[in-house]
């Protein structure tokens, strides 16, 4: 399966739609976690992508180890995003995985707003 970078850049605003579950394979009781090759549990998260003049897409994205500190609704970081074609049977489509999901900085606009007026002038 080859894999295809993604520029992250371009997706604009990213945020969490369903916060991280671990991976599992498997039908009902026969479900196991998904591990990598180092024996990490592999997390999924639901992440919104809101590109500027577009709808709202969501991705389920794969990262090895827990995403600390990433809620719903939370602005998130995704580090070396890639994207995997994949095909079974008559079944198609693309799936994602990153190196890290993490929490986004605070901004800076938010933290410099001027706060509201304590009397008069």
């Amino acid at each position: 399966m080859q894999s295809i970078p993604v520029d992250t850049s371009r997706l604009g605003v990213l945020r969490c739609a369903v916060a991280p579950e671990p991976k599992t394979t498997g039908m009902n009781e026969n479900k196991e976690v998904k591990r990598d090759r180092e024996g990490n549990t592999i997390w999924t998260v639901g992440v919104m992508v809101r590109q500027e003049g577009r709808r709202v897409s969501v991705i389920e994205v794969a990262v090895a180890g827990e995403p600390k500190g990433v809620v719903e609704g939370i602005e998130v970081r995704l580090a070396g995003l890639e994207a995997f074609a994949w095909a079974m049977g008559d079944r198609h489509g693309i799936s994602f995985r990153a190196n890290a999901i993490t929490p986004a900085p605070a901004t800076t606009a938010a933290a410099s707003a001027p706060a509201g007026k304590t009397g008069g002038a």
